[in-house]
């Protein structure tokens, strides 16, 4: 087992189409993490996924970044396949995702719990055989009015809204930072604490 390495999955859809969309934010962290570490995704041999390694610092544990190929309603196997490659426990395993139920622009950590019915963290637990990987949950907000929240997702971000997105992926980036320095109740403390 390697003992100081962490899987982190973005969550969100493959495709030029679905790219920029809410549902695809969890990716945006990923790829501000890639850069972070001087690395770029390529094509994993072993998992329907791609991915980028490398270290934060030098001494740092090992990332292993993951964007899977599948569409969201599918992740879990690409998270499944990564994890047995790499023989990483799931309480080292750091899925990044959208959530409807957090105001956009804040970011709350937890480890465990139900899907609240996002269907990429629905198939992760089935895949996994348990829901208790971490979290790293990033607020997009409700739908305005009776627009399908399935819709909204799928959206891309409003103009207001894509004035600080940056800012929120990069918090997003460093929340994960936190988890794999510190560890997740460290790590909630500092970012539950700017909300």
């Amino acid at each position: 087992m390697a003992a100081d390495t962490w899987i982190v999955v973005g969550l969100g859809n493959p495709g030029e189409r679905y790219e920029a969309t809410r549902h695809n934010i969890g990716q945006m962290v990923t790829d501000e993490l890639a850069r972070r570490i001087g690395e770029s995704f390529k094509r994993h041999s072993k998992a329907h996924a791609r991915t980028a390694e490398g270290r934060l610092a030098p001494g740092a544990p090992k990332l292993v970044l993951a964007k899977p190929n599948t569409y969201m309603n599918t992740s879990g196997g690409p998270i499944a396949q990564l994890r047995a490659y790499y023989d990483v426990p799931v309480e080292r395993i750091i899925v990044i995702h959208d959530e409807l139920d957090i105001d956009f622009d804040a970011i709350k950590l937890k480890q465990g719990g139900g899907h609240g019915g996002h269907n990429g963290l629905r198939d992760t637990a089935k895949s996994l055989g348990t829901p208790d990987y971490l979290r790293v949950r990033v607020g997009i907000g409700r739908p305005p009015g009776r627009q399908d929240p399935a819709d909204f997702v799928l959206g891309i971000f409003s103009k207001q809204e894509r004035e600080t997105l940056p800012m929120l992926i990069s918090d997003a980036a460093d929340a994960v930072e936190l988890i794999v320095r510190d560890g997740l109740t460290a790590a909630q403390n500092t970012v539950h604490s700017r909300a």
